[in-house]
């Protein structure tokens, strides 16, 4: 089925995730409402303990939340089993982490490989696919490196290009400049911008720097687990004085 025109890529609805913490309960998120739209940039920041990483995860649909509801695309997360899911993260939403995430004993090329493998594209076909993305990310020089013969720049580039490689709508960001160097950070932020202006890709970022949170169009504030606030970003306003002087 193709996508319903009109309807937000991420929902959430009323969304509460308890954790048991011994005989108590802790509440990580308490009755979140939120709209993502297709194509849209927003980042998502907070002090630590906030809430903002636990929102990015169930947006993500990597976990359930206790009450309320998820919707990707119009469709309820609730009413699908764990494979179903898992297919649904796989095609749709592409995952950058801090840690990066990168399998140690592969290469570049075959890290990006992989998600094509779970998908049941054809060895040489994911190799065509994997080998152009590395390229377009400036890799074309590291294919056959291996994550600790890459420089924590490199790896993320790497780790771009596994989560571009199905070619998802969505692609979610959790504090991917925080391992970086200040140059580095802002090679990989100039990518993630292209992704969204260039790409039309929907990019929700964590962060708790204002300035990668700035680049967003929207800025949603965690606090206690509650949307505290939300404004834009400076690619709101950017736009719009882009439009203002045409």
């Amino acid at each position: 089925m193709g996508k319903e025109i009109g309807l937000p890529a991420i929902e959430a609805r009323d969304v509460f995730k308890i954790y048991k913490m011994g005989d108590s309960e802790v509440a990580a998120l308490r009755g979140v409402n939120l709209k993502i739209k297709k194509g849209e940039f927003i980042s998502i920041t907070g002090h630590s303990g906030s809430g903002k990483t636990t929102l990015l995860d169930i947006l993500s649909a990597l976990l359930r939340p206790t009450t309320g509801e998820i919707l990707i695309n119009g469709k309820p997360i609730s009413e699908m089993n764990d494979s179903e899911l898992a297919v649904l993260r796989g095609r749709t939403i592409g995952f950058i982490f801090q840690n990066f995430e990168l399998v140690k004993r592969l290469s570049a090329l075959e890290n990006v490989m992989l998600p094509l493998w779970f998908q049941g594209i054809p060895i040489s076909e994911r190799k065509k696919i994997a080998e152009k993305i590395l390229r377009e990310v400036g890799l074309g020089d590291r294919m056959e490196h291996r994550p600790d013969e890459l420089s924590g720049g490199q790896k993320q580039r790497v780790a771009i290009a596994r989560a571009l490689a199905t070619n998802p709508d969505i692609i979610v960001a959790d504090e991917p400049t925080g391992n970086l160097d200040s140059q580095s950070g802002a090679k990989i932020l100039e990518l993630i911008d292209d992704l969204h202006q260039k790409h039309g890709k929907t990019i929700i970022i964590v962060t708790h720097e204002r300035y990668v949170a700035e680049r967003a169009e929207r800025i949603i504030h965690i606090k206690d687990g509650q949307i505290e606030k939300s404004e834009s970003g400076r690619n709101h306003k950017e736009a719009k004085i882009r439009r203002d002087y045409k």
